[in-house]
């Protein structure tokens, strides 16, 4: 339940994310809560995943997932730039998330 719970939290950070660069500096009302609500439920999420998962791999996943994905829909939505190093450089961290899975389960 915890991975769910981080997996969430994660992709609530996303939509925190995506929704602050919408709201415009918080003038708009709907993203601005969107940003608002999803932030507070993404730190909930992870408070609860807290309770099983070890502090550093949590707080890297939520992260990690974070800056993937909120890169990918930088990419996506705000037309930034998809450039060879930076995928490497989402590899890299995709590849540290997964040493340090493997090292929290190699106990």
């Amino acid at each position: 339940m915890s991975w769910w719970l981080l997996l969430l939290a994660g992709a609530l950070e996303i939509a925190w994310a995506v929704s602050l660069k919408f709201s415009a500096g918080y003038a708009k009302p709907i993203p601005s809560l969107i940003s608002l609500v999803s932030m507070a439920l993404a730190v909930g999420c992870l408070n609860l995943a807290l309770r099983e998962r070890p502090l550093g791999l949590a707080y890297a996943t939520w992260v990690g997932i974070g800056v993937v994905g909120t890169t990918l829909m930088g990419v996506l939505l705000f037309d930034e730039p998809g450039t060879l190093v930076k995928w490497a450089c989402l590899g890299l961290i995709l590849t540290g998330l997964i040493g340090l899975q493997m090292s929290a389960t190699a106990r």
